[in-house]
C-alpha cells in the first residue's frame, strides 16, 4: 500500500500538465500519481501516457469520457490505494521540500500508530502578473505539529477558510462515507473541503508552503467573468451544501461553527457575483437563492442573511450594490482571489 495517492484531473492540459507531474514525482516508492485524462482532444492523454511508461510503479493514467471535475476525482478515489489523498489540479504546482516534509510527517504518523483523518498545509495564490504573493496560513487559528481535535480550534478569521488546496485526507474516509461529487458541475471543491469535514476527527496541520494555485488565465473556472457565466453551476453546489448538512444536527460547536462560516463564504461569493453580472435576471436568481434557503432552514437563513456579510450583500438600492462590489474589490486585493 502506498503512504500518499495523488490525483491529477486534465482536460485539455497539454501546456501545463507536465510542470504539475515533475514537481510531484520523488525519488521514492510511496507515492502515486492517478493522472485522470477527463475526455481531452489534444496531447493530454498522449503526455500521460509516457510519464505512465516512464514511471510504471508511480504513476497511474485513467482515460474516461468527459465528465467533468468531480467526475475526475470520483474516478481518482475509486482508484487510490494510498493511505491518504490529496487532489492537486493539472495548472497548479507543489514545493518540493514542503511535499518532503508533508511525506515525512505522515509516514512518521503512522509510524507510531497515529492515523489522523486529515491533514492541513498552507496555499500561496500564484497570481500571474502580482508582485506579491498572497498565502493562506492557519496559524493562530490551527495548533501546529501536533494531533488536535475540533475543540482544539480557534476562530477562524474573515477570508481565512479551508480550500481543497489545504487538504489531505484520509482515503479510507473518504471511501467509507461514499463521497461522490457531481459530474459535469463546476465548483465541486467546495463540496469536497465541506462534506467530509463531518467525519473528520484528528487532524494535524504543518505551517507549510505546499500547494502553488495558479490564477489569472482568461478561460479559468474561477477567472470573474467566467464564473458569471457558469453561475447557475455556482448556485447549484450553494444549493447542494445547504442540503447536505444539517448544521444544528453537528454537536461539536467548533465543527458546527466552521461549516457555518464555510457556507456563509460561497453565499457571499454567489450573491457578489450575481449583482456583478449587472443582469437583472441574476439579481432575480439572488433573491430566489435567499429564498432556498429560507425553505430550506428558517434558522440558517437568518444567520445568513442578518450576520455581516448577509447585510452587506443585500444593501438596497443600487448604492447598495455599488458599496457591496466596492467592498469585494478591497476584500479582492487583500486576499488575493481572482
Amino acid at each position: 500500500m502506498k503512504l500518499l495517492s495523488v490525483v491529477i484531473p486534465c482536460y485539455n492540459s497539454q501546456d501545463y500538465m507536465k510542470n504539475c507531474i515533475e514537481s510531484l514525482l520523488l525519488a521514492r516508492d510511496d507515492i502515486e500519481l492517478i493522472i485522470v485524462n477527463d475526455g481531452s482532444v489534444d496531447q493530454t492523454a498522449e503526455i500521460a501516457d509516457n510519464y505512465a511508461n516512464m514511471e510504471p510503479s508511480k504513476i497511474k493514467v485513467i482515460h474516461q469520457q468527459n465528465g467533468g471535475h468531480g467526475q475526475a476525482i470520483n474516478t481518482g478515489l475509486k482508484h487510490a490505494t494510498g493511505l491518504y489523498f490529496k487532489v492537486v489540479d493539472s495548472d497548479d504546482w507543489i514545493d518540493t521540500r514542503a511535499y518532503l516534509r508533508i511525506l515525512d510527517t505522515l509516514s512518521g504518523l503512522i509510524g507510531r500508530k497515529q492515523y489522523i483523518d486529515l491533514l492541513i498545509s498552507n496555499f500561496v495564490y500564484e497570481k500571474e502578473g502580482a508582485k506579491h504573493k498572497k498565502v493562506m496560513k492557519y496559524t493562530g487559528t490551527l495548533p501546529q505539529d501536533t494531533i488536535f481535535t475540533w475543540d482544539d480550534v480557534g476562530d477562524f478569521r474573515k477570508g481565512q477558510y479551508l480550500m481543497m488546496h489545504s487538504l489531505i485526507y484520509r482515503t479510507q474516509l473518504l471511501k467509507e462515507m461514499q463521497l461522490k461529487l457531481p459530474s459535469h458541475t463546476f465548483y465541486v471543491d467546495n463540496l469536497y473541503v465541506y462534506q467530509p469535514l463531518t467525519r473528520v476527527e484528528e487532524m494535524y496541520y504543518l505551517d507549510v508552503d505546499f500547494y502553488r494555485y495558479f490564477i489569472g488565465r482568461d478561460d479559468q473556472s474561477v477567472n470573474e467573468k467566467v464564473m458569471i457565466n457558469r453561475i447557475d453551476q455556482q448556485l447549484k453546489v450553494n444549493k447542494l451544501m445547504v442540503d447536505y448538512i444539517d448544521l444544528d444536527s453537528i454537536k461539536n460547536m467548533k465543527l458546527q461553527s466552521y461549516l457555518f462560516h464555510q457556507l456563509e463564504i460561497v453565499t457571499t461569493i454567489s450573491s457578489i457575483l450575481l449583482i456583478r453580472s449587472r443582469k437583472k435576471e441574476n439579481l432575480q436568481k439572488k433573491k430566489e437563492l435567499l429564498q432556498y434557503i429560507k425553505q430550506s432552514d428558517k434558522k440558517l437563513y437568518r444567520k445568513l442573511r442578518y450576520g455581516f456579510l448577509g447585510q452587506l450583500t443585500n444593501l438596497p438600492s443600487w448604492f447598495g450594490r455599488q458599496i457591496s462590489m466596492g467592498v469585494y474589490r478591497v476584500s479582492r486585493r487583500i486576499f488575493g482571489y481572482n
